[in-house]
């Protein structure tokens, strides 16, 4: 998978956006998707994370990940699911899949919070924003959707090597 990575804040260490390409490739494989897939992850501070909040979201506040998903226009691209679409054409259709932005302050505020290592945090924050863009959601909140989401979350990070 290509994964674009920007750091507009130019504080994450490179150890950090490495760890965020990789584990995201070892969760895109664990989903099954092609290789072709694309997708682009953004790091920034609280200021600019508010901002996206409030364009995409309507909420006034700073958040630690907001997840794009990309689904291309129903009328150019019509697929039933039993149509069975030779696998060259798939791979000349777009390949984005959509986009994260994660906020640093976030991380470093909820990696402390919960007592666990800045590498776990941003780990964490590139899976779940990565699921959301998949199609897992989470809400409502003690609903099988989230203990599914939660515990492919959970999964993957400790396939990985990142444990609480």
């Amino acid at each position: 998978m290509y994964i674009e990575l920007v750091d507009e804040t130019n504080k994450v260490p490179k150890e950090i956006i490495e760890q965020t390409k990789h584990i995201l490739n070892f969760a895109a494989e664990k989903l099954g998707l092609r290789p072709s897939t694309e997708m682009a992850v953004t790091f920034v501070d609280n200021a600019r994370s508010h901002e996206l909040n409030l364009q995409y979201r309507d909420t006034d506040r700073p958040t630690d990940v907001i997840s794009l998903e990309y689904k291309p226009d129903e009328e150019e691209f019509f697929f039933d699911e039993e149509m069975d679409i030779p696998e060259e054409l798939l791979e000349e259709m777009d390949p984005f899949i959509g986009e994260l932005y994660i906020s640093i302050d976030k991380a470093q505020e909820q990696a402390q919070d919960f007592g666990h290592s800045l590498e776990r945090e941003y780990a964490w924050l590139a899976v779940h924003g990565f699921l959301h863009i998949n199609g897992y959601d989470h809400y409502p909140m003690g609903g099988p959707e989230e203990a599914e989401m939660f515990g492919l979350q959970e999964e993957i990070l400790t396939a990985y090597g990142l444990t609480r």
